[in-house]
């Protein structure tokens, strides 16, 4: 069957989280219908106090509510309650290109990947603030660091997801450290994944960024942390245990040089807790060594959930897009 084929038959739901996207709303759900005219579009409101509500509901969109405060939750909800082959997933702020939703979809069928991600491509500064371009690219070098090089733009807020993809992904984090926790998930699971360039442009006006640069970059490191401890425990523990051992011994090194001089051992407080920290690091290690394979065991866990579903290109028949 062709990915033309496919995508006429598969099931296709769009999914935008919105707060407060009056101005936009209208405009991005008219776009994908245009772009995906067999689609099914839901928008999930996160408490809006403007009327995103009533325009996205004239616009022609499925419209919910999901009432904890954050991206994350939005699209723990929208995974939960939305059953299709097949899931776009995108910002309602109107700074994404829905003409390319096709070609994503067509790309994700024709290369049986689990994730496409709408790479963004703006010579416009207002657009991509220098701020937030620096600190996607420092975020996505460590996660390339630590989990594998995978994308170019870990925070993009538009992707195309397989069905398998989204059945086997948790969704723990709460704000927008979700695009984090997606590709982490995707990097860890060794799922198909690529990039694909697309136009990104500035706000209309009159809407504003919900995204804060130093509040939400430091939720975003703090979310990393907390992956490859999750993730990479061995990693994580061995690096704990060595810098406290490397602490251990310099803090030790005088009493030992005093030791060889006079042959007493008069610091006793700190050779006291250079013992403690080095049974702590040894500790450390070996906590690594016993959690690594616990995560192994969730992991193999994971993988054979998501391989209880069809691969993109063999869309599962009958039902509806929303359950």
């Amino acid at each position: 069957m062709s990915s033309e084929t496919t995508r006429d038959v598969a099931r296709i739901a769009v999914l935008v989280p919105c707060y407060n996207e009056e101005v936009t709303i209208g405009e991005v759900v008219r776009d994908f219908r245009r772009a995906l005219p067999r689609a099914m579009i839901y928008v999930y409101d996160n408490n809006s106090t403007d009327r995103t509500l009533e325009v996205a509901r004239a616009a022609g969109a499925v419209v919910r509510s999901e009432p904890n405060q954050g991206k994350g939750h939005v699209v723990r909800r929208m995974f939960a309650d939305i059953d299709a082959d097949l899931y776009v997933l995108v910002d309602g702020d109107s700074t994404y290109e829905a003409a390319a939703a096709p070609k994503m979809i067509e790309l994700l069928l024709e290369d049986n990947l689990d994730i496409v991600n709408g790479v963004r491509i703006s010579a416009i500064k207002e657009a991509y603030r220098p701020g937030h371009r620096f600190g996607n690219w420092l975020l996505t070098a460590l996660v390339a660091w630590m989990f594998g090089q995978r994308t170019t733009d870990m925070l993009t807020g538009y992707r195309v997801f397989s069905r398998r993809f989204v059945r086997s992904f948790p969704a723990l984090t709460s704000g927008f450290e979700i695009e984090t926790e997606i590709i982490v998930h995707a990097l860890e699971m060794r799922v198909l994944m690529k990039d694909y360039p697309t136009a990104y442009r500035e706000r209309p006006a009159g809407s504003a960024s919900k995204l804060n640069t130093i509040r939400d970059g430091i939720r975003i490191l703090r979310t990393i942390g907390i992956l490859i401890k999750e993730e990479r425990p061995f990693t994580f523990f061995l690096t704990v245990g060595v810098l406290l051992l490397i602490v251990a011994i310099v803090i030790f090194i005088p009493v030992f040089l005093e030791y060889l001089q006079t042959g007493a051992v008069r610091r006793f407080p700190t050779a006291i807790l250079s013992l403690g920290m080095v049974l702590s690091a040894m500790l450390s290690m070996t906590c690594g060594l016993i959690l690594s394979t616990v995560t192994l065991g969730r992991r193999e866990m994971k993988r054979l959930f998501y391989l209880r579903y069809a691969k993109p290109s063999e869309p599962a028949p009958g039902a509806s897009a929303d359950r």
